[in-house]
This record gives C-alpha cells, structure tokens and sequence, in this order.
C-alpha cells in the first residue's frame, strides 16, 4: 500500500497537497497550489469524496492557505481524480475552473447523457459491437453511475497563459490520455505539471472510447506530444500521482519505447483469420488475468486495446472488418 506524503512547501511560490483516491490502487492525486497576486490556483483538485476534501482543505491549511481565497482551479484533463472536486471548490471560494476546449466538450456531452438516461444505452451499444459476452452486458447495465464534473467557466487552447497573475503558466497541449489533457509550464520558475501525461514509474491509460470512434487516434497523439514534451527544456517535473523528478525527455521517449513494444505484441496476436477486440484484449499480457478481471478493468483493457489497433489500422500493418454498427473484426493486412 502506498504511504500517502504529507503536504509541502515546494519553494518558489508552490505548495502540494496529496489528496486520496479511494480504493483506487494509485492511492493519491498530487494537487498543487501556486502561489499568484490574486490568491493560490490550484493545479487539479482530487476525487470528489468527503476524504479527500478534507485532505484538500487541510493539506492547504497546513501550509498557510486557505480553500477560500482560492483565485482558480486549472484542470489537467477531466478525470474524476484530477476535475472531481474543482466544483466544490468553486462553491466555497467563487474560483473559476479552467480546462482545455476538447475537455469541455466531453464534460459537456457527458452531462447531457446523464441527463437523458442514455449514458446505459450508449455503453452497451459500444460493448456489444466489441463481442462481449451476455454476462458482461448485464452487469454492467447494473453498474453504478459516476457523476460527471462541474462544466468549468474557462476554455483553454494550446499556447494560452492560465490566468496567474504575476507569473507565467502556458499551456500545453498534450491529448492522448484525454483528448484535451495538457500540461502547464511554469515558465518563470523552470516547472512543468505533466499531470497523467508523463509520469515517473508508470504509464498512463491510453483508451479509444467508443472503441470505434472513427477519424481519432489517442495513442497516435499521445506519442505526438510525448515528443514535443520530450524537446522541452525543464528542470523539475510535477506530476499528478507519484513524486517529482526531472529528465523530462529520458522518461517521454521510454513510455513511447514501451508502446512500440504493446503494438508489437499485438500484431503477433493477429492473424488471416478475424479477430474481435474482445478477443484481442483477452490475449494480451495484463497486470492481473483476464479472467479474474472484474468488468470495469475489462473495458479500460479493451479501450486501450482498441487505440493500438487504431494506429496499427493507419501504419497499415492491420486492418478492420465490418460496418460501424457490426462486431468490430481485426486481421492482419
């Protein structure tokens, strides 16, 4: 089990702050604080569980902050560890929240679906065309909701400054584990928060959702601004989950390194002879069996899965069967 850090004073006008992830095996989400002449912003904001606000409001406590002069709250991307409490934030201190444009947009389609009852239909739709099994179906019509995150104020594009007033912080796109991930350049004090998108010891969870969404390729973009990120210049980098460390383009270049070697081993699983996206995941070598995996890692695989297959499909070393509303079918080319 992790042992969660405690809060810390950086040094240069930034502060973190580790808020838990409950009964989620990466423990906790570094969020930081940056010290501004409006009041501190906050780099990401945690899950949204009573555990973690208290962390949160206690973690800023401990160094001299306080939840309410919060001035801003910039997302990294819109995962509920990192967007989850920005909206209580925004409650108990008028802060705005800003994300990247491509983010918004899915928070805000997300909210409709909800709103509609249609989020269900939707995924089962998505699995069934990826040939799951009845069993599965059902359970997951009976899963449990996740609520989407507060619809931020403030739409971000690559190269913006976030609102920091006395200081710089330029956005960088970097889509791959969301299509509107970035990460922030503390150009005045040599940092960059990488959020999910370079992480010290582990690699982020790269999906293609729905498995079929056509003209998108998220690992083909990830490994994109992998890199640009890796061309950059920086001394200390500050990740979402985990510690800080630097070599910023060391690290980049072995996450892209281990994905040569995934769509590798997914090519040797491939053959003349189609090949559902269930299937393929099946085959693939997980941290724990396939068959021991409950529902929901079964459909993260498969997402992951399916955007090495999209960039096999348009290297041209694959190819796929089948019409948008059939089974999706895999063979070699």
């Amino acid at each position: 089990m992790a042992v969660t850090p405690e809060p810390e004073n950086l040094g240069g006008g930034v502060w973190t702050v580790p808020v838990p992830i409950p009964n989620n095996p990466l423990a906790y989400t570094l969020v930081y604080a940056l010290e501004s002449e409006r009041g501190p912003v906050l780099v990401d904001a945690g899950w949204n569980h009573p555990d973690a606000w208290t962390a949160l409001s206690d973690g800023l406590g401990s160094l001299g902050l306080s939840v309410g002069d919060v001035y801003g709250v910039v997302v990294t991307h819109h995962h509920p560890d990192h967007a989850g409490l920005a909206g209580r934030v925004r409650e108990a201190s008028g802060a705005w929240i800003a994300m990247h444009h491509a983010d918004v947009e899915i928070i805000r389609r997300f909210r409709e679906l909800v709103a509609e009852d249609a989020d269900r239909t939707w995924e089962l739709g998505v699995l069934r065309r990826a040939g799951a099994a009845e069993g599965e179906l059902a359970a997951q019509h009976d899963r449990q909701r996740v609520d989407p995150p507060a619809l931020p104020d403030r739409e971000l594009a690559d190269g913006e400054l976030v609102d920091l007033p006395g200081r710089k912080l330029r956005t960088v796109w970097t889509p791959g584990h969301s299509p509107g991930h970035i990460c922030l350049h503390l150009e005045d004090g040599d940092r960059i928060f990488t959020g999910d998108h370079v992480l010290p010891r582990i690699t982020p969870h790269i999906g293609l959702y729905p498995y079929d969404l056509p003209d998108v390729d998220p690992l083909g973009d990830f490994l994109g601004s992998l890199e640009r990120v890796a061309a950059m210049t920086v001394g200390e980098v500050l990740p979402a989950h985990q510690y800080r460390f630097s070599d910023l383009g060391e690290r980049a270049r072995a996450i892209i390194d281990h994905h040569e070697e995934r769509l590798t081993e997914v090519v040797a699983l491939l053959s003349d002879e189609p090949a559902t996206l269930w299937q393929v995941t099946a085959g693939l070598d997980w941290r724990y069996p396939w068959e021991s995996m409950p529902l929901s890692s079964r459909q993260m695989a498969a997402g992951e899965a399916a955007a090495h297959l999209r960039v096999l499909e348009r290297r041209g070393r694959i190819r796929r069967l089948g019409g948008p509303e059939d089974v999706m079918l895999f063979a070699l080319a």
